[in-house]
């Protein structure tokens, strides 16, 4: 007879509102399996709900592409021909090599990737990066998402909290910017549902209409990269038109002449023809920002994917300043990784940082074929896909394919980058493993223990990171490499060591729902708001400065990559097997001859997409819509969106330009594909 455990634990997946969650596990003859995964009240924000992601992770856990064993390459690479191997054979090889690497062509010769955005402290960051700085590998920078966002907010107001998600219920204006929370931070709805049935005002600024922006009192469908030159031409007419809040400015921040100097260049008339939307629509929105108090922005992540990006969040986020919207709750901003916990990961690496060369994520493609002195001989892929998430695929797909390059991925399901490794090794979910994790969004932190056994012969980061260090004789006695050890020694080196040793859901210090300006203040070195950051100054070239269109006469149209709501980046992809469809506006369609469900080919210099069109006026005219995390079984010709977009920089942070990415469109001369067909191809 079946018995039904359940046991608490929280979500952390790449999503602000760190979720709290009930998990049942029956447990039978067969062994104990994850049957439901819900929400709960432990976490206030999450109100007894989730996504519907994580309601199916039981799905992902038992699949059939979930990887049971490791597995060494057979065949050639990218052809997913493997045979099983034990652990200790398939660690004896990987230690092997990493040290061949190391001792052949130097420490710089291994490059680790991985991106832990769904990952807590336990898993990513700890025993990984002792072992590859003891070996000197290359330093992967962690800059395909939020880096340009965080740069400007930390530049501007240091690690301050943002305003909680809980306090949007006080608000009588919300301002979305960049962010879609049916897609991702669903916890933020019911409180804009809330401030609405009060009377607030919501204002969308999206390419897209997404949900929110079809019940908003305004919608700006800007064009992608334009962000800052809105932000500052509302900045513009908060100064000229008298709208300022001179006497908090002179207060608390420094630079305020600078920006309305920069802010100037940009009249509402100029930023509205730039950025494709009726001056009238701009200049309202301006005027129904100035009068309205509490007045919140959700500053998100859609404005900084492209060459303007730092800017673009910097502008945004001087608007509370310049306008006087904090000191009230429900007024104020949020932005990405607002929670200041003060936590010491160094704790549990106990290796220093290494001056070795560093490797922009979003290069890979050209870290792969183009670097030498010494080139890559050794690339170990972890917490990520690449294969699916990173731009120039093209490229990407090529380093991959190099036979002397030797790929170690470890990972729960049979992704698209592992079917190109010569090691996969199977990695444990977030319920099969001891997990500490903070909000971005949430101002909480958690302490979860496994819920279920490891899947087959599935093991967790800091296991095989600490037999890795065992086998290639750079572990020390003494040092912290079980979850219980590396947790403690997190706890005790921590500022906030007590809420950490506490478990569970704790608040942020303080309380969960501090008010900027009251209880929460600027935490750069002067205690200001710095609307001109210095640092930020000099590493954009001049902040504020717009960088044009990088549309041509070849390729006219803009492509945005935002995320499904059904995945997290590419993580759930295995689940789906439905074809992709690129979603474009009546106008472009029908200059080129193209309907719902027709055959398209989209290309541009790096590359071309084949997959199925879908015809809507939620996107702006000019504008394509092929969602990220796309894997290869869901486009025709096995490519997505990041085969067309740049491996460019943004103007902060080596950020990533998913949406710099300029293309054209056309119907696919062949015979017409079937959405049956189109899903079961493409591998």
């Amino acid at each position: 007879m079946a018995l039904v455990k359940q046991l608490n634990s929280g979500c952390p997946l790449d999503c602000p509102d760190l979720c709290s969650l009930q998990v049942d596990v029956t447990v039978d003859e067969a062994g104990e399996r994850v049957s439901a995964v819900r929400g709960t009240g432990e976490n206030p924000l999450t109100d007894g709900f989730i996504c519907e992601k994580v309601r199916r992770f039981p799905e992902h856990m038992y699949g059939a592409d979930r990887l049971a064993t490791p597995l060494l390459r057979t065949g050639a690479k990218g052809g997913a021909h493997f045979r099983r191997a034990s652990w200790d054979e398939a660690l004896a090889l990987v230690a092997e090599r990493l040290l061949e690497a190391r001792d052949a062509h130097g420490g710089e010769s291994i490059l680790p990737f991985n991106y832990g955005g769904s990952n807590g402290y336990l898993t990513d960051g700890a025993l990984d990066a002792r072992l590859f700085r003891r070996l000197g590998a290359s330093r992967c920078l962690h800059t395909v998402c939020a880096v340009p966002t965080t740069r400007a907010r930390l530049g501007m107001y240091g690690p301050m909290p943002g305003v909680a998600l809980e306090d949007y219920a006080s608000a009588s204006l919300i301002l979305i910017w960049g962010c879609n929370p049916h897609a991702t931070g669903i916890h933020l709805l019911p409180r804009v549902k809330a401030a609405r049935a009060k009377g607030a005002k919501l204002v969308v600024v999206d390419p897209r209409r997404i949900p929110l922006a079809r019940s908003a009192d305004l919608h700006l469908p800007i064009r992608p990269g334009t962000d800052m030159v809105v932000a500052l031409a509302i900045i513009d007419w908060l100064f000229s038109s008298g709208r300022s809040d001179e006497r908090f400015l002179a207060a608390h921040a420094s630079g305020r002449d600078a920006l309305a100097e920069r802010a100037a260049l940009w009249p509402i008339p100029r930023a509205a023809a730039v950025a494709g939307v009726p001056a009238v629509d701009l200049e309202r929105l301006a005027r129904m920002y100035a009068d309205a108090s509490p007045a919140v922005i959700r500053c998100g992540w859609g404005q900084e994917r492209n060459r303007n990006g730092g800017g673009a969040t910097a502008a945004i986020l001087a608007l509370p300043a310049v306008a006087g919207k904090f000191g009230v709750r429900g007024g104020g901003f949020t932005g990405s990784n607002s929670s200041p916990w003060r936590v010491d990961k160094e704790a549990m690496v106990r290796e220093p940082e290494t001056d070795s060369r560093a490797v922009n994520m979003n290069r890979l493609g050209r870290a792969l074929t183009q670097l030498d002195d010494p080139p890559v001989s050794a690339l170990f892929v972890y917490n990520c896909n690449p294969l699916a998430t990173m731009p120039n695929q093209a490229l990407v797909r090529e380093g991959l394919l190099r036979e002397d390059l030797f790929t170690v991925v470890s990972e729960q399901v049979m992704t698209d980058t592992a079917r190109y490794a010569d090691v996969v090794l199977p990695a444990t979910t977030f319920l099969e493993h001891r997990e500490i994790r903070k909000g971005y969004g949430s101002m909480r932190i958690y302490d979860a223990g496994p819920a279920a056994a490891p899947f087959a012969e599935a093991r967790p980061n800091y296991a095989l990171f600490a037999e890795l260090l065992d086998r290639t004789g750079l572990a020390r006695p003494g040092e912290p490499t079980s979850p219980e050890a590396l947790a403690t020694a997190l706890a005790e080196a921590s500022e906030h060591g007590a809420a950490l040793a506490a478990g569970d859901f704790a608040p942020l210090p303080g309380g969960a729902t501090q008010v900027q300006m009251v209880d929460a203040f600027p935490a750069t070195p002067d205690g200001r708001i710095h609307l001109l950051p210095e640092a930020l100054e000099a590493e954009a070239g001049g902040l504020y400065g717009y960088r044009d269109d990088p549309a041509t006469d070849a390729f006219p149209l803009s492509l945005i990559s935002p995320a499904l709501a059904r995945q997290v980046s590419s993580t759930f992809g295995q689940l789906h097997r439905d074809p992709a469809s690129v979603q474009i506006h009546p106008d472009d369609a029908a200059a080129r001859g193209v309907s719902s469900g027709d055959a398209v080919r989209i290309w541009s210099a790096l590359g071309e997409v084949r997959c199925l069109a879908k015809v809507s006026d939620a996107t702006r005219p000019g504008v394509l819509v092929l969602a990220k995390g796309l894997w290869a079984h869901h486009t025709t010709n096995g490519n997505s969106s990041n085969a067309l977009s740049p491996d460019t920089l943004a103007d902060l942070g080596g950020g990533a330009c998913f949406n710099d990415a300029r293309v054209q469109l056309a119907q696919e001369i062949t015979t017409p594909v079937t959405p049956r067909e189109a899903a079961s191809s493409g591998g």
